[in-house]
Formats: structure tokens, C-alpha cells, sequence
């Protein structure tokens, strides 16, 4: 039963890691090539500088992303996914795919729900 409980926590962290939103669209914009840090907070609406820090950090930690810093003035620093990074772009393709192509009766449920829930 330890193992099994261990094996769920570990599968939990890995989920929370690559199914958070910044994670998914910082991802999404390297699965097109590298990118230097102000390219990728311009193309990405809502992220803050500290949001995207802690993402490409995380993502960096993780094996996901690599960051490669040139000594420069001002400094450049430029961020592209990892094999291991590139093997998520797969599976999150299919999860925007589904998620597009089920957005529609989603939102009817919540819908019939929320009606339902105010009713009683």
C-alpha cells in the first residue's frame, strides 16, 4: 500500500508540474524554438516577470527547459526545450485538441449543473 501511495504522490507532482497553465504556455511557445525571456513574457498574456521566472526555473529543474546565458551587455539569456521537453509537446497538442474539441459540451454541463445547484 506504500508503494502504491508513493507512486500516486509521485504521479501527482509530474502532473501538477506539466498540466499548470503557465507550464502549458510557456511549452506551447518553445515547441516553436528558442526564445529569449522578454520574447516569451510578450507572448504570453496575463504572465508576470516573477510568474515566469519561477515557471522557466521550475521547467529548467525538471529537465524540461535549458536556459543559456551569454555574456553580454545587456545580458542575453535564451530558453528552448530539452528532448525530454520536446516529448511533452505530443501528449499537450492532444490535450489542447480535446480540450477544443470538447470546450462546447464542458460548458453545457456546467451549465445544466449550475441550473440544476440553484434549484434546490
Amino acid at each position: 500500500m506504500e508503494n502504491v501511495e508513493a507512486e500516486c504522490r509521485s504521479l501527482a507532482e509530474v502532473i501538477a508540474r506539466i498540466g499548470d497553465k503557465w507550464t502549458v504556455m510557456v511549452c506551447g511557445h518553445l515547441s516553436e524554438g528558442t526564445h529569449r525571456f522578454n520574447a516569451l513574457k510578450h507572448r504570453i498574456p496575463g504572465i508576470s516577470h516573477r510568474m515566469l521566472t519561477i515557471t522557466l526555473r521550475g521547467l529548467e529543474r525538471d529537465g524540461l527547459v535549458a536556459r543559456k546565458a551569454y555574456a553580454t551587455v545587456p545580458p542575453k539569456v535564451e530558453y528552448c526545450l530539452t528532448p525530454l521537453g520536446q516529448s511533452l509537446t505530443g501528449p499537450l497538442a492532444t490535450l489542447a485538441s480535446w480540450a477544443r474539441e470538447n470546450r462546447p459540451a464542458l460548458e453545457q454541463a456546467r451549465t445544466a449543473f449550475d441550473r440544476r445547484a440553484a434549484q434546490g
